[in-house]
């Protein structure tokens, strides 16, 4: 970095102190405050509270040793340099890997390879400056991005399943997508990337301008995913094979399932209630929720599709209704009272049924 002082060096301080002042605050928050700034009602995972508390508590201390470094310091060849380096590849992959695999509430995939892959930067980030006759810098880099792109690769693979399952259990997914915390993810991660590789003062600038948005969406994803502990995991194709061959089906086949949802959810409209899952369903309905997914996949149709093609047709013929008593109609009432968390989820689900908006359908049926 160049010596003399800028404007851009002292903005990029500036944001510097900035960065970390927001990152002590964040930490400090979400460690020890008891009550939630966002989505209240809402109960997220207390350890993805916990990962990410130390995500921010660790971008800190990155934040705080860097700054020093550079201030007293600034040999880059030194082997402080080196141990610094390496301390970054320890601490902040795991950390966001960690992180990611909370917010997909993953109890499967293990954290202990991360820190496995990650040995070989450090390593040779200290034989670097320590034998500085070895240049090991460009394979340090290639290495570390090959990481990079090899875990971007795994946790979309993961992303998908888990996506999969969500569809498979959940009729109301306002706040359990999970795409949006892989790229906030993602987002950070190449933000750490393109930082840590660069010395120019623009590039690290905009670096830091990036990441307050960033952490402040990080926050958010925090206290609006709600906690799915309470709910046991589907199981694997395997699983269900052997649960099936172990406790055949009273009847031989899942038929009948169509005829006792009939009776114990669409008579008794128990799709309205929202945050209703596929074990709920299955407890009320009095069959396994095995051969409830089992009655869905051969139905080709899915849990999630099932639910809410009840609640737009109930939308539809409590429209029809007023329309005939020729009493006011509110589209976004309605979408509650069909057991919708939000217009927006309950506007795609109506598009993608009735191939046209909410609002287009109304006109023509006016």
């Amino acid at each position: 970095m160049p010596e003399q002082i800028t404007p851009l060096s002292i903005l990029y301080l500036l944001l510097h102190g900035a960065g970390t002042a927001m990152s002590v605050t964040l930490f400090l928050y979400l460690l020890l405050c008891r009550g939630k700034a966002i989505a209240p009602d809402i109960t997220p995972p207390a350890q993805l509270r916990r990962w990410a508390a130390a995500l921010f508590g660790i971008m800190a201390m990155v934040h705080v040793w860097w700054i020093l470094f550079y201030t007293y310091s600034d040999d880059t060849s030194s082997v402080i340099y080196g141990l610094l380096v390496a301390g970054d590849c320890m601490v902040l992959p795991p950390v966001f890997v960690g992180t990611l695999l909370t917010m997909l509430q993953d109890r499967h995939r293990p954290l202990w390879p991360i820190f496995v892959f990650m040995t070989p930067c450090a390593v040779m980030a200290v034989l670097q400056t320590a034998l500085p006759s070895i240049n090991l810098t460009s394979p340090n880099k290639i290495y570390g991005q090959i990481l990079v792109v090899t875990f971007i690769t795994y946790m979309v693979v993961a992303v998908r399943q888990y996506g999969q399952w969500l569809r498979d259990n959940y009729a109301d997914l306002e706040h359990k997508e999970v795409w949006l915390s892989l790229t906030l993810l993602i987002s950070l991660m190449l933000l750490l990337v393109s930082y840590e590789y660069t010395d120019n003062y623009v590039m690290c600038t905009i670096a830091h301008i990036i990441g307050f948005p960033l952490g402040g969406l990080l926050l958010w994803r925090v206290e609006t995913l709600k906690d799915l502990s309470t709910d046991s995991l589907s199981p694997t194709p395997t699983q269900r094979d052997a649960y099936l061959s172990k406790h055949p089906s009273p009847k031989g086949d899942v038929s009948h399932i169509g005829q006792l949802l009939a009776k114990h959810c669409e008579d008794t409209q128990l799709y309205l209630q929202t945050d209703l899952t596929l074990s709920q369903l299955s407890a009320a309905v009095g069959v396994n929720r095995y051969y409830l997914s089992l009655y869905f996949a051969n139905q080709n149709t899915s849990y999630y599709e099932y639910i809410h093609d009840l609640r737009v047709a109930h939308f539809i013929a409590r429209y029809s209704e007023l329309a005939a008593a020729h009493e006011p109609i509110i589209a976004q009432q309605l979408a509650l009272e069909s057991g919708y968390h939000s217009y927006s989820t309950f506007s795609t689900a109506f598009k993608r049924r009735m191939h046209k908006s909410v609002s287009a359908w109304m006109h023509e049926e006016a």
